[in-house]
């Protein structure tokens, strides 16, 4: 099972969701999209939450309202958190998540902790983890299956940006060869190196005519 919550609608479309258990949680981590960033609250026992961001925005690109909402979901989502103030939230981009066999169901760490970030939440803001809890819908999606479709269209728009890069490399060589044929010919139209009718009937003239141009 997992929850998806809306973000509050002035700051864009954003979809915020998180696993039921660590389970889920698991699965989550497996099957991410490059656009999830991941939250959960600091040296405490807490939810998974993830935020998608919209293809081509990092997590530099969060508003600051969104931020806040995923903040306070996860603190609201920790046994711990919930019950004291000033409790640090970190988030991550999803690829930068590391999970070895040694670890326990749910448990992660870091490829580069210098892309780890930290916010700080003073304390629970009932009115904005109500607003967010009003837009849960639970859903048991097929996390493989998904992750595998969005594979698939990847690889096919390469397939077409790759298809269309070799049309315009020809294009490109049919067009220097024509320049390269255009300037061959414009060569040969030189004056110095035309001949013209007169000429041609001068070579043309018989050994007694020639003679009697001389006379």
């Amino acid at each position: 099972m997992v929850f998806y919550f809306k973000a509050r609608p002035e700051s864009g479309d954003y979809t915020i969701f998180m696993g039921l258990d660590k389970y889920e949680n698991e699965e989550l981590i497996k099957y991410g999209f490059p656009e999830d960033i991941w939250f959960h609250v600091d040296k405490m026992s807490s939810a998974h939450v993830y935020l998608r961001l919209n293809k081509g925005q990092t997590f530099d690109d969060i508003p600051e309202g969104v931020l806040e909402d995923c903040a306070q979901l996860v603190k609201a989502n920790s046994i711990q958190g919930n019950k004291v103030n000033n409790v640090d939230v970190v988030y991550t981009p999803w690829q930068n998540l590391k999970k070895t066999a040694s670890m326990d169901v749910g448990q992660v760490s870091f490829h580069n902790p210098k892309m780890v970030r930290t916010v700080r939440v003073e304390k629970r803001i009932n009115e904005i983890v109500n607003r967010l809890n009003r837009t849960k819908v639970e859903r048991t999606p097929d996390l493989k299956a998904e992750r595998e479709a969005v594979n698939a269209a990847e690889r096919a728009e390469r397939k077409q940006q790759l298809r269309e890069k070799k049309r315009r490399e020809e294009m490109d060589r049919l067009e220097k060869e024509r320049q390269a044929e255009m300037r061959s010919y414009k060569n040969l139209m030189v004056a110095d190196k035309m001949t013209s009718n007169k000429d041609v009937a001068s070579a043309n003239k018989s050994l007694q005519e020639l003679e009697e141009d001389f006379m």
